[in-house]
């Protein structure tokens, strides 16, 4: 088991330091528990911080390749290393930031122009209605719709027109 996880990692580093994707070796980095939490993987989890440096390697010494600026976006954290997550956003960029940058809070990304409604019900009235890009929290999950919160508006929304939670995924 321990000898798995180490692997896993030092196969999770050797490819991101390489710039080869999982995705190119046909390797699932990810799936399944990390190695330093517990917790699954792949999960979401929100940038904590109003800035993030994203690296190309799990460490202060391996180069910053972007920053994110977007506190409260949602990421996808894909593997562990240490005090590191593996963490990409919508558009499947991504790289190295240290844990204290991340956030349990869940949100999502609103990808286009989206009602969010009094109740989980397509023909339940409107309370509000988000712009793409706008980033919101979620209060809870059901199979099929989230509660959502954003700029002192609340509602449900379908899932699928918004990205930071699983398809399967329930909430309390």
């Amino acid at each position: 088991m321990i000898r798995a996880r180490l692997a896993t990692g030092f196969l999770a580093v050797f490819l991101s330091i390489s710039g080869v994707s999982a995705q190119d070796t046909g390797v699932q980095i990810g799936a399944g528990i990390g190695p330093e939490t517990n917790l699954p993987l792949p999960r979401y989890v929100s940038l904590k911080a109003a800035e993030g440096n994203v690296r190309r390697g799990p460490s202060l010494s391996h180069r910053i390749d972007w920053v994110f600026v977007r506190r409260g976006m949602p990421l996808r954290v894909t593997a562990e290393y240490g005090h590191w997550r593996r963490v990409v956003d919508r558009d499947g960029l991504g790289g190295w930031v240290h844990y204290s940058l991340l956030s349990g809070a869940r949100t999502v990304i609103v990808d286009a122009r989206m009602p969010i409604r009094s109740r989980p019900d397509a023909a339940a009235p409107e309370t509000a209605i988000l712009s793409p890009g706008v980033i919101a929290r979620i209060d809870r999950c059901e199979r099929d719709w989230c509660r959502l919160s954003a700029r002192g508006y609340r509602g449900w929304a379908p899932k699928g027109a918004y990205w930071g939670v699983g398809a399967d995924e329930v909430l309390d």
